[in-house]
């Protein structure tokens, strides 16, 4: 111990960390409670996860598909929201405002019902056959839904992050030749990057917790087939504490990850 503080003291010399996350124990012992339920008491807990384990999948591919659509959204509001031209900036607030002061459950519901109602109503207008016989499709619809009104948040942590990059950082890279965009891309984004990182997985946990609202749009989600099983079998205690600990262990291991990325950053910039 005494020698890898000594070792820490040198200046450019770098130890390895290796001590593992203490609250991967959290995630372990989760698990094994999810276990111990399932092997002793298959009926209705194992019972329960056969039944969602489909719905699993679900959560898991919307949230993964709409956090990657939302950090690409999200970005390009964030650099619209910051850009000399007046009307872009206009109208990138003007959506953001929108999104965030509309509840999620809210524009759900509305990109499911009502949008394919729109798009209906504009296809016999203009008497195009595919437009009039256009039908929502639950899956796409729910990644919209989250993917319009995540992007909005994820567009002021964005723009938090390259705010609190000092001016002499593009200042610099201007005077060495670079253009607006190129001082942005290579010397700005990279380090907003790195202070936004926190807040963005922060935002990727409450995308997989409030996935489960697509579950009121028809969407086979965890939460929907916990749902159908309850429905099925009158045991609403079982079914909820089963379906509560599978969104733990989800999210206790996405907090993990984005805790190691942060570890991991943090490392190489010492």
């Amino acid at each position: 111990m005494r020698i890898r503080k000594q070792l820490e003291r040198v200046p450019g010399h770098k130890v390895a960390n290796h001590r593992i996350d203490r609250w991967w124990w959290l995630v372990l012992a989760v698990i094994v409670i999810v276990l111990l339920l399932a092997i002793t008491q298959p009926d209705p807990y194992w019972r329960v996860i056969r039944f969602v384990s489909d719905g699993v999948l679900v959560t898991i591919g919307i949230t993964i598909s709409a956090f990657l659509l939302t950090l690409f959204i999200g970005l390009i509001t964030a650099l619209g929201r910051l850009s000399n031209n007046s009307f872009l900036r206009w109208l990138t607030t003007i959506y953001v405002e929108v999104a965030r002061g509309i509840p999620l459950l809210v524009q759900l519901l509305f990109w499911y019902f009502a949008f394919p109602s729109i798009i209906q109503s504009f296809g016999r207008l203009i008497h195009f056959e595919p437009f009039e016989r256009y039908l929502a499709n639950p899956f796409l619809m729910a990644i919209l839904g989250l993917t319009f009104c995540y992007s909005a948040y994820m567009s002021e942590i964005y723009r938090a992050g390259i705010q609190s990059i000092p001016k002499g950082q593009n200042e610099a890279a201007r005077s060495l030749g670079m253009t607006k965009s190129q001082a942005m891309r290579h010397i700005i984004l990279p380090q907003a990057i790195r202070v936004v990182l926190p807040p963005v997985g922060n935002e990727f946990i409450s995308l997989l917790k409030d996935s489960s609202l697509v579950s009121v749009v028809s969407v086979a989600d965890m939460t929907r087939r916990g749902r159908e099983f309850m429905a099925a079998n009158f045991i609403p205690v079982e079914t909820w504490m089963m379906i509560a600990l599978l969104y733990l262990v989800m999210t206790l291991i996405a907090a993990r990850v984005v805790a190691w990325i942060e570890q991991k950053i943090q490392t190489e910039e010492r």
